[in-house]
């Protein structure tokens, strides 16, 4: 497991998702000054949950409103059932930080 920056602090606004390209789309979400990674698709409907909204610590997809938990992935509402993967993060001089394979 490596250490890879995907953005800087600055680039998301409170309450935003932020989709990170590659092989396995991660999104990174900001509450207040809190950040979290998740896979960027929805275990419902394959769509990019940084489309959704952030209320909380939770992300809504926008396609058929299934809820997530942004600190754990588990399922907060149907039609999801899966939940989702969760990265450990962390925030260095301004640079967000996820750990990977």
């Amino acid at each position: 497991m490596q250490w890879k920056k995907v953005c800087r602090v600055d680039d998301l606004a409170d309450q935003s998702g932020l989709k990170i390209k590659g092989l396995n789309p991660i999104a990174i979400f900001r509450v207040g000054e809190e950040f979290f990674a998740t896979d960027d698709t929805c275990t419902h409907a394959k769509f990019s949950l940084s489309e959704g909204y952030v209320e909380g610590d939770e992300i809504v997809c926008a396609l058929h409103e299934a809820r997530f938990c942004l600190r754990t992935g588990r399922v907060l509402s149907l039609p999801a059932t899966v939940p989702l993967r969760t990265y450990p993060l962390k925030v260095e001089a301004g640079d967000v930080l996820v750990e990977m394979e």
